[in-house]
């Protein structure tokens, strides 16, 4: 696997950034590297993102250089494993108002929409990171079929719940916002309940299947 870039951001921040495409191999070692990172002096928080980490330091006491080379060591000995994550099946009412793009993205890709429905419950996703907003999974592990820009004029306000595609990913919006993705379905499951310990209901690594439970075209 190439070397990663690590560049400063800002006076108090560091990238590592892994070269694409994201792959779930790269994700993994990702997680192993923010494992390491967190045991890293003067560390005072740890953000993996999508084939990137980046870790917020004390500029007071922490050295630039010293933590930059921690960082290249840490990956080179990071193995790509992780922690086998949690199954959970997220039933979701597909097209009409729940899912507005559902017949478009069948026409994008020229396929049915019981077909469209079918390779999106078919295959199993893996969380490769949170962001976006509380809660919000990046999916890895879409259909390439399925594959689909985002729309070229966000809607002001997307339902929580609602499942989407952008670009080569699926989500699950966790609360009402505005957003770009294809809106596939909703469903009524909460992604994040601050009451809740975790209060994110999907964590990095978990393992992600949707199901049908109706569809509307």
């Amino acid at each position: 696997m190439t070397r990663p870039r690590i560049y400063p951001l800002g006076e108090t921040a560091l990238v590592c950034e892994a070269a694409p495409p994201a792959t779930l191999d790269c994700q993994r070692r990702i997680w192993a590297l923010a494992e390491h990172a967190r045991l890293m002096p003067h560390v005072v928080e740890v953000v993996p993102g999508m084939n990137n980490l980046t870790i917020v330091f004390d500029p007071l006491v922490a050295d630039y250089e010293t933590l930059a080379t921690q960082l290249e060591s840490g990956w080179d000995t990071a193995q790509a494993t992780g922690a086998e994550g949690a199954e959970i099946e997220i039933p979701v009412r597909y097209g009409g108002a729940d899912g507005p793009d559902l017949v478009a993205l069948a026409e994008h890709t020229g396929l049915s929409v019981d077909e469209v429905v079918k390779r999106h419950t078919e295959a199993e996703y893996i969380v490769f990171f949170l962001g976006f907003q509380p809660g919000f999974a990046y999916l890895g592990g879409l259909d390439p079929a399925l594959h689909m820009p985002r729309r070229a004029e966000p809607r002001l306000e997307v339902p929580a719940g609602s499942v989407g595609i952008g670009g080569a990913q699926t989500g699950i919006y966790p609360a009402t916002s505005p957003g770009g993705w294809q809106l596939l379905g909703r469903t009524e499951l909460r992604l994040f309940d601050p009451a809740r310990n975790p209060p994110t209901l999907l964590q990095p690594g978990d393992r992600v299947r949707f199901s049908a439970l109706e569809v509307r075209a």
